[in-house]
């Protein structure tokens, strides 16, 4: 049995279209499961600009289904899977809507930290959305949500629920090596970390100040000293202090 967005009985009118080759402007036939074609031209083979490859990003059977993603989509498909993982946190927090906004608004500061930062943005994104998974079990095993149980449990829960959807190995042990120690930066830390670090930071720190107040005074103080990025500093005064 195909899948059936590949399986051409299920294929609707606009399945099968033509694309200008980028080269030379002829044009070129593509089948909407095309991955890249070649133009009978001039002989330029180029990606299929049209093509969805959002399942890639977490079906088992993506390789089979459409073959080695082209270079040009290997970045977007480690995008798409941060949107997946985002559907997997809130499955898991179910309706602990308080943890779930948290964890987006994480993401958030993260990916506009990251866009100045340059770090790896699937490790960042999917980091930020599972940096507090473990905080269920924690309060379920140890009566508490504190942060290092928070961090002793959290890195088994991201593991299972990045290898379901397919993420490779070294971004898996990257995010979970994040995840165990969120609260706790080194004295030696990845760009990605301090991404992380300091977009957690901005969000415990609108929580703060929403439940108890806290004066611009200290807020700058501890952005001045606590932050790991300049990026993250700048965007903790637009979110704190404007």
């Amino acid at each position: 049995m195909k899948c059936p967005g590949q399986d051409t009985l299920y294929w609707k009118p606009g399945a099968i279209y033509e694309v200008p080759c980028p080269k030379c402007g002829a044009k070129v036939e593509f089948f909407k499961d095309d991955t890249a074609r070649k133009c009978p031209q001039c002989q330029h083979r180029f990606v299929n600009p049209d093509m969805d490859f959002g399942c890639a990003a977490y079906c088992q059977y993506a390789e089979q289904c459409i073959g080695t993603l082209p270079e040009e989509f290997l970045e977007q498909k480690e995008d798409l899977l941060k949107d997946r993982v985002a559907i997997e946190m809130k499955r898991y927090f179910k309706s602990d809507f308080k943890r779930i906004g948290h964890a987006m608004r994480v993401a958030r500061h993260a990916e506009r930290i990251n866009r100045v930062e340059g770090g790896n943005p699937a490790v960042v994104l999917c980091a930020a959305y599972l940096h507090d998974i473990g905080i269920v079990l924690a309060e379920k095993k140890h009566n508490s949500s504190a942060a290092r149980y928070q961090e002793q449990e959290g890195p088994a829960v991201a593991r299972e629920i990045l290898e379901r959807l397919g993420a490779k190995a070294p971004l898996v042990d990257e995010v979970c090596e994040i995840v165990g120690h969120h609260h706790h930066p080194r004295e030696e830390e990845t760009l990605n970390f301090k991404v992380l670090y300091d977009a957690d930071l901005i969000a415990n720190l609108e929580d703060a100040r929403k439940e108890n107040g806290i004066a611009p005074e200290k807020i700058e103080s501890i952005v001045a000293k606590k932050f790991l990025t300049d990026a993250g500093r700048e965007e903790a005064r637009k979110s704190l202090l404007n």
